[in-house]
């Protein structure tokens, strides 16, 4: 459903993960992402959340960030996404986390939903990625840092 995904996004090309990155990173060792999955009646999956830990250092405690979220094209509209979002707010609020964040792109239709939802846009926050060969730069500045 991760490929699914980066086609809706369109940016198939992009989205290299394997069976085998995504089975290390949630069933490893150390698992560095989780997730749920929706399934119907014939435990056939239509609808996915995968997500990490994030924390906030102002308010000493962990959230939730919210990596991909979504529901296969014959299922939309069926509340399965909800559930979904439902169930990392009852794990937030079980846990004492104190915030579910994710990012989406402009032209994405879901905004409607996660407005009627009540999630906010955050204003005055702009998202940074560093990656390829600036990433690969930055790097090679690096010297020793004690820790």
């Amino acid at each position: 459903m991760v490929h699914e995904l980066a086609e809706f996004e369109r940016e198939p090309e992009s989205c290299l993960l394997t069976e085998e990155k995504l089975a290390a990173a949630l069933f490893g060792a150390q698992p560095s992402i989780f997730g749920h999955v929706a399934v119907d009646a014939h435990d056939a999956p239509y609808g996915m959340a995968l997500w990490f830990l994030n924390f906030s250092t102002w308010e000493g405690v962990h959230g939730i960030y919210l990596e991909d979220l979504y529901v296969r094209p014959g299922h939309r509209g069926t509340g399965a996404g909800a559930a979904l979002l439902a169930e990392l707010a009852r794990i937030c609020v079980d846990r004492g986390y104190r915030r579910l964040e994710w990012v989406m792109l402009d032209w994405n239709p879901a905004a409607d939903f996660y407005a009627a939802i009540g999630a906010t846009v955050t204003e005055n926050w702009l998202p940074y990625r560093l990656t390829g060969a600036a990433l690969g730069r930055l790097a090679e500045r690096a010297s020793p840092v004690r820790r």
